[in-house]
């Protein structure tokens, strides 16, 4: 493993990290990073309409079902994965998940973080699950929060995942990430998530997007990219 390595990802439901994130958990765990993925909900309501439609299914169900497609989708992409079961449709978060999720920032030491756009107005979980990873990175920082002289953090840099429809989401992307290397690992981590078989030529799609974009701007031949927006500066000595 690389030493001092690691990546956060901070997602309101399962499906989401396998669909705008996949190729960077997969990327980074092969390059020996370790991965964390901290899952909000189960998507027990919004992403799971499948099961809901069979009938005679109690919620406890449903999660259990999404828990285990969740859990073998980070497996395959390398990951580990941690559930809050904050609920979807609405989600909300508490203060205790607030606290664990300060510890973990603390703990992984992540050196970035993945989580959702800023907007988007057709699911108000996914900028609820980026406000509530922006605060926690804000609150480790704060050196009176459960004080520690030995303790050393520094904040990660953030970068948000493709929303379903960027437009509406006032997203623009401004890093192409070259993912062929693990491209049919994201792929078995589609397949996973059996009931949106619907989503998986979509999101083949938008990986071949972005790779042909990513090879106009960089000049170097690619076929799969997945595409992020970084919120902070990056520091940098040249611009070459």
């Amino acid at each position: 493993m690389t030493a001092g390595k690691t990546g956060l990802v901070v997602t309101a439901h399962p499906g989401d990290f396998v669909w705008r994130a996949g190729g960077a958990i997969a990327l980074h765990a092969k390059k020996g990073y370790r991965m964390k993925i901290v899952c909000l909900s189960f998507g027990e309501r919004g992403e799971s309409q499948w099961a809901w439609k069979k009938g005679d299914v109690s919620l406890a169900e449903v999660k259990a079902q999404r828990r285990e497609e969740a859990q073998r989708a980070a497996e395959v992409l390398g990951a580990e994965i941690e559930f809050f079961d904050a609920g979807d449709y609405p989600l909300h978060t508490t203060p205790e998940m607030l606290d664990r999720l300060v510890d973990i920032y603390r703990e992984l030491k992540p050196s970035f973080v993945l989580t959702h756009s800023l907007e988007d107005p057709y699911n108000v979980d996914h900028p609820e699950a980026t406000r509530f990873a922006q605060e926690a990175r804000i609150i480790a920082q704060a050196a009176g929060h459960k004080p520690n002289p030995d303790l050393t953090y520094n904040a990660p840099p953030v970068f948000l995942f493709e929303p379903h429809q960027p437009e509406q989401c006032n997203y623009k992307p401004n890093v192409i990430l070259n993912i062929d290397d693990v491209w049919e690992i994201k792929r078995k981590a589609f397949e996973i998530l059996a009931a949106q078989k619907h989503l998986w030529e979509y999101y083949t799609r938008v990986a071949l997007n972005r790779g042909m974009q990513g090879g106009r701007n960089s000049g170097r031949a690619m076929t799969y990219g997945e595409a992020y927006q970084r919120i902070f500066p990056q520091i940098v000595e040249e611009l070459a």
